[in-house]
């Protein structure tokens, strides 16, 4: 098969280096990939975003599966251009992306359905936001309605950093993100990620994992895209996987389907889990970054299978095949980041770290200059083991980690301690 994955991130990154495990895979192109992505599969450049020219760049490649990546190509439609022209993809259509597109419409989903999730109201303008935080009090949650990159989510633990998100979202910080406003109970406990394929009928766990959101060690500093991840979750035992699929995922797709929107693609479904309850904290219809690289190095070439699969409408044929082990990754980034950060400097010892279905390095804000690799984002790498423990796996990534010379690029030197 000739195969088009688009994105070009760390979690393309892990796709690709999955996809590609597999013997299916003939020919492996890659829009716009990175340095790392270079260095296993063909680069395209071509905007992922743009529908027409993804068709024409397959059409022309004679590509028989395109695996959509990112969020912004399914918000803006790839997905369905792709379908209209005869072409195999993996993703939802743009309406059912609105799962993850519009906060809002996700919780009008969860009220239709009974799906269990925060209590929450939306606002077009401050003034009356401000008035419902006020009588709310805090902690409570304040999130840009679209789409913001990852951000966008203030968890606003006093009332004044309610009032001032609420100022810096409709102040234009997220841009077109911040149209709307949404409000939100703040709820306790802890958060994990469970990854489920559906066909629009069909559903299919294929993982769970932990994020780490925050800067700083210790969960501290401000959220972040994600500092590392590991799967699995030991927070999500059978019965609480068991419930969310009864609860909250079939219920969901179910309506969907009902709405005449199908869900086929991935469903990231964000809970907060409390004395074994869990609620949904937020859909994202694409693989975590960096949950997808723990998922990645743990599934290895059968994911080719799945997502095939998934966008044939069979998934009721297949199902993922677990070995008993573990997965960590740690993200190094670009000094100052979230905020400001510097692009250009030199990342060197890459060469000579292993990689193999035990070590990856997958790369994320990176590209080739002068037969080197340079930071170009904020985000740079995702380095990752995996083992028989936790314990062995975040002991390989922290190895690899201090092979590695760049003394612009930071990361947290604790991901993996609440489940240790």
């Amino acid at each position: 098969m000739n195969i088009l994955v688009l994105g070009g991130g760390g979690r393309e990154h892990a796709l690709t280096w999955a996809i590609k495990q597999n013997p299916k895979c003939d020919r492996l192109i890659v829009a716009p990939g990175n340095a790392g992505i270079a260095q296993i599969a063909e680069c395209a450049d071509l905007d992922p975003n743009n529908g027409a020219a993804v068709v024409n760049f397959c059409e022309e490649n004679a590509i028989d599966f395109v695996v959509i990546g990112p969020e912004a190509p399914l918000a803006a439609g790839v997905a369905d251009r792709l379908r209209d022209a005869g072409l195999r993809c993996f993703g939802p259509s743009a309406a059912a992306a609105r799962l993850e597109s519009s906060k809002a419409f996700t919780k009008e989903i969860c009220d239709a359905c009974g799906a269990p999730t925060a209590a929450w109201a939306r606002f077009a303008e401050a003034g009356a936001a401000k008035d419902y935080v006020t009588a709310q009090g805090a902690p409570i949650v304040v999130k840009a309605d679209g789409l913001a990159a990852g951000k966008g989510v203030i968890v606003a633990m006093t009332l004044d950093e309610a009032l001032a998100g609420i100022d810096e979202i409709f102040g234009g910080a997220f841009g077109a993100a911040g149209a709307e406003v949404v409000i939100e109970e703040f709820m306790e406990g802890e958060e994990a990620s469970f990854f489920i394929l559906s066909d629009g009928e069909n559903v299919l766990p294929v993982g769970t994992a932990q994020d780490h959101k925050r800067v700083g060690d210790g969960d501290t500093g401000p959220n972040t895209g994600g500092m590392g991840a590991y799967s699995p979750a030991p927070v999500l035992t059978d019965a609480i996987q068991n419930a969310v699929l009864e609860q909250i995922v079939r219920p969901t797709v179910a309506e969907m389907a009902r709405r005449g929107t199908p869900f086929q693609g991935v469903l990231y479904a964000g809970l907060m889990i409390r004395d074994g309850q869990a609620r949904l904290v937020e859909y994202n219809v694409r693989f975590g970054d960096p949950e997808c690289q723990v998922l990645m190095m743990r599934l290895g070439g059968q994911i080719l299978d799945l997502l095939l699969a998934c966008a044939e409408g069979r998934l009721n044929e297949v199902e993922a095949q677990w070995a008993d082990d573990h997965a960590l990754t740690v993200v190094m980034a670009a000094g100052g980041y979230p905020g400001s950060y510097k692009k250009g400097s030199v990342i060197r010892g890459l060469g000579a770290l292993p990689e193999d279905s035990f070590s990856m390095v997958f790369h994320a804000g990176t590209a080739a200059r002068d037969g080197g690799i340079v930071a170009t984002g904020g985000r740079v790498l995702n380095v990752t083991g995996r083992d028989k423990t936790l314990a062995e796996a975040r002991a390989r990534a922290y190895a690899m980690i201090d092979a590695i010379d760049w003394p612009e690029g930071f990361c947290r030197r604790d991901i993996g301690w609440r489940a240790l």
